[in-house]
């Protein structure tokens, strides 16, 4: 399986070095996009996230298709916080603290589908995590000094 295609955007901003033909503009359909209310009320916490992923994931994030997921994600990050007061208030109950354990590593996969980590941000082809190499350490020593002093 080969890499996902960059989008048409990011090719039309770097000057579509590929050279193959794009799209027109004119034909680009706009998708919608801004800010959209939570579909049920939220917590405090759950507010926030809702508030931090639409200010953040709004490249990606569609207020069509991706909002009932989000709801979902922020819920899961209310029944957090109730979980936590209850695990600080009887911390001798372990099956809260294993229960917390649990939603957390969900809250971790559903932020990951929603392109909420730099993985899978890469994945989605809005991010690039890559290692300097020390070819490309060099050659910036170079254009910077003008020789390769160490």
């Amino acid at each position: 399986m080969g890499r996902p295609a960059k989008p048409v955007e990011q090719k039309r901003l770097i000057g579509n070095p590929g050279k193959r033909p794009l799209p027109a503009e004119s034909a680009t359909i706009a998708l919608p996009g801004g800010y959209t209310d939570p579909l049920r009320p939220l917590g405090d916490a759950g507010q926030k996230l809702w508030d931090s992923i639409y200010a953040k994931g709004e490249l990606w994030i569609s207020s069509r298709t991706d909002t009932e997921f989000l709801q979902m994600v922020c819920e899961q990050q209310d029944r957090r916080l109730w979980l936590m007061e209850r695990a600080q208030a009887d911390p001798e109950n372990w099956r809260l603290f294993r229960q917390l354990h649990d939603l957390e590593v969900m809250i971790a996969n559903n932020m990951g589908r929603l392109g909420l980590t730099p993985a899978d941000r890469t994945k989605l082809g809005y991010a690039e995590v890559k290692a300097r190499s020390k070819l490309e350490q060099l050659q910036d020593k170079w254009e910077k000094n003008g020789k390769l002093a160490s």
